[in-house]
């Protein structure tokens, strides 16, 4: 079984290198990988994303070694834990405000003892069923609660308040603050924490029960505050952004040849 390298790195404290992907591009994984990425977050929450692409994008993540965690557009429970066993290290899942839905989803992706996930063993995770015939003693379920993980996105202001609960569910593995949406919710507010202030929220919460921690990285001086916090999910680069600034960069520089 694939050994997940997000994983690796925080078992090992370190932080971990992800890049977005957001649109059916097979090469970005092999580019992601060379340069030294640990994970690719592919968004199916608010792009649309049929099951063959989404299979053949976690095929290509295994042929190069790279990571890929799903952020589904569903919470149905053998849909979420399909994605790992076509072979994705693991799912991130948005809106998760309180504890009885965090224990909701480590039921639906982890196997006994700590959740309650179906078992079948001949997807990609599972080398097929090959693994099973080939490696003596091959432990499947412990091997797949050990090397996929589990991420929750706090992003609405109940969320915050429940972190501690939500933190302390036995399967979680990583709390990701989403800025965008708990921003949009604050706005309508008074007096609400800072963004800054959730940042110490979350990370106290995370090391308090000995998970980790991220968000959206906006540029260098954001990514060492964000690493002096302890945050070990570090989304900095996507597809979005990476076509805009190249576009824009050669349309200045064509400009600048043209006399514009």
């Amino acid at each position: 079984m694939r050994k997940s390298k997000t994983l690796a790195k925080w078992k090992n404290q370190q932080p971990a290198k992800f890049c977005a992907l957001q649109h059916y591009v097979p090469s970005f994984l092999k580019h992601a990988a060379v340069f030294g990425y640990d994970c690719i977050w592919l968004d199916l929450e608010h792009r649309a994303f049929d099951d063959r692409e989404v299979q053949s994008l976690l095929t290509m993540s295994h042929l190069h070694d790279i990571d890929v965690m799903v952020r589904p557009s569903t919470l149905e429970k053998s849909k979420l834990y399909r994605y790992l066993e076509d072979g994705a290290a693991g799912l991130m899942i948005p809106h998760v405000s309180d504890a009885e839905k965090a224990q909701n989803l480590v039921n639906a992706v982890k196997f006994p003892p700590l959740g309650d996930r179906g078992i079948d063993g001949a997807g990609l995770d599972c080398g097929f069923m090959v693994d099973f015939h080939e490696q003596e003693n091959f432990d499947y379920t412990n091997l797949v609660n050990q090397e996929t993980f589990l991420v929750v996105q706090i992003e609405t202001p109940a969320a915050v308040e429940n972190i501690d609960t939500i933190a302390s569910v036995k399967g979680v593995d990583a709390l990701f603050i989403g800025i965008g949406d708990l921003g949009l919710r604050y706005k309508h507010m008074e007096n609400p924490n800072t963004l800054d202030e959730v940042d110490i929220i979350i990370s106290k919460a995370a090391k308090k029960y000995g998970i980790h921690w991220g968000r959206p990285i906006r540029n260098e001086e954001d990514a060492k505050r964000a690493l002096a916090l302890g945050c070990q999910i570090f989304p900095f680069a996507g597809d979005f952004e990476l076509i805009m600034d190249g576009l824009r960069s050669r349309a200045k520089q064509l400009g600048q040849i043209f006399g514009e």
